[in-house]
């Protein structure tokens, strides 16, 4: 016990700020929307309540692990993924035009949000036990497997957000493993020609829609359009010092879709304004100027590229659904760190910051490569 808690010590406690002020925002703008309800029905703010106790547990219990175990049972982590995935085609349940959700009771469980964690160690391992200087084209094909099938299973729920997110993830960990410009400038003109395809036989014609809405978005106003407009004018009728907690005529008259998960940060800029929004923007940059921190100083390869591929899962998560409330990145289904209610993305989230916390206590105490 006495170990535990001196290992408690050794919490980057810079870190903690944004986290634990990140989540009060969830909680203070998720309850604001459940008073505003007719019900005032406060089962999301008690769900939310409870997803944060047992995030803070999984947190812990990943900092106090040595993140060096996950080398061996990476294999074990992605398989589960793959097969969760897969199952959840043939046994899930439709929500927000997606399939990809274990419902059990009043909680639900999103495999693919799990799988950009396992992803994230499951890539970590590969290149980590490569151990070269760089990186060969057999070395990117194989890693480009390991990102391609559960990309392709996302496809088919549809969820196109966390195929985006899965080859962020990707892209900049190969990139740090050791890629050159030769091979940057070729993949650049593979990924152009990917998205020609995905565009011609893969993309629903919804997704079609959302991309030509957010391009012109008055062209469907009452349609594929609808949710960036209603999002860009809470986003607008904040002001500087928002409406009030609880206020705002987007929100709590429901013009405003999804405004407790996709669509928290449009509800958030209603209510609190330039103030809230900026308090949002300056808690997440230190968020990851710690978890940078992290990659800079991690002991060994490993703990590098976790590090690394937390800080894209994250970043990328951010910029896309604060993109899409402000108008300027099509709707793609993408929750808010830290902020967006959901169980399953906030437990990942918590357990993928708690393994960065860990990549920090073990490279304090070790130094050199293993």
């Amino acid at each position: 016990m006495k170990k535990y808690f001196f290992q408690l010590k050794e919490l980057d406690f810079i870190a903690l700020l944004p986290i634990v002020v990140l989540l009060g925002f969830s909680l203070m703008t998720i309850y604001a929307l459940s008073q505003g309800l007719a019900t005032g029905d406060f089962s999301n703010f008690e769900k939310q309540v409870l997803f944060i106790f047992l995030g803070a547990l999984v947190f812990l219990g990943f900092f106090l692990i040595d993140y060096r175990i996950w080398l061996g049972y990476s294999g074990i982590l992605y398989l589960l993924g793959v097969l969760l995935m897969l199952a959840v085609l043939f046994w899930g349940v439709t929500i927000r035009n997606t399939s990809g959700w274990f419902v059990v009771g009043p909680f639900s469980l999103q495999p693919a949000e799990a799988m950009k964690f396992f992803l994230i160690i499951s890539l970590a391992s590969y290149f980590h036990k490569q151990a070269t200087s760089g990186v060969t084209w057999k070395e990117i094909i194989i890693s480009f497997v390991y990102v391609s099938v559960p990309s392709f299973l996302a496809i088919q729920q549809p969820d196109m957000g966390s195929v985006l997110v899965m080859v962020a993830i990707w892209g900049v960990m190969i990139f740090v493993a050791g890629l050159n410009w030769k091979q940057i400038a070729t993949l650049f003109l593979v990924g152009v020609g990917i998205l020609f395809l995905s565009w011609t036989f893969l993309l629903h014609d919804y997704q079609k829609k959302r991309l030509e809405s957010f391009l012109e978005p008055q062209r469907d106003p009452q349609g594929s359009g609808y949710n960036v407009i209603q999002s860009m004018v809470a986003v607008g009728a904040g002001g500087a010092r928002g409406q009030g907690l609880g206020a705002g005529s987007q929100s709590q008259l429901n013009f405003l879709p999804e405004k407790h998960n996709d669509f928290i940060f449009a509800s958030i800029a209603e209510q609190s304004g330039f103030l809230g929004t900026s308090l949002i923007f300056l808690m997440l940059g230190l968020l990851f100027w710690r978890i940078k921190r992290a990659v800079d100083f991690a002991a060994n390869n490993f703990g590098k590229l976790l590090a690394t591929g937390v800080l894209t899962f994250l970043f990328f998560q951010t910029f896309i659904n604060i993109g899409m409330n402000i108008g300027v990145v099509p709707v793609a289904g993408i929750s808010l760190p830290l902020v967006s209610y959901g169980g399953s993305f906030l437990l990942i989230t918590l357990a993928s910051l708690g393994l960065v916390q860990s990549v920090r206590r073990i490279s304090s105490q070790h130094k050199s490569h293993f």
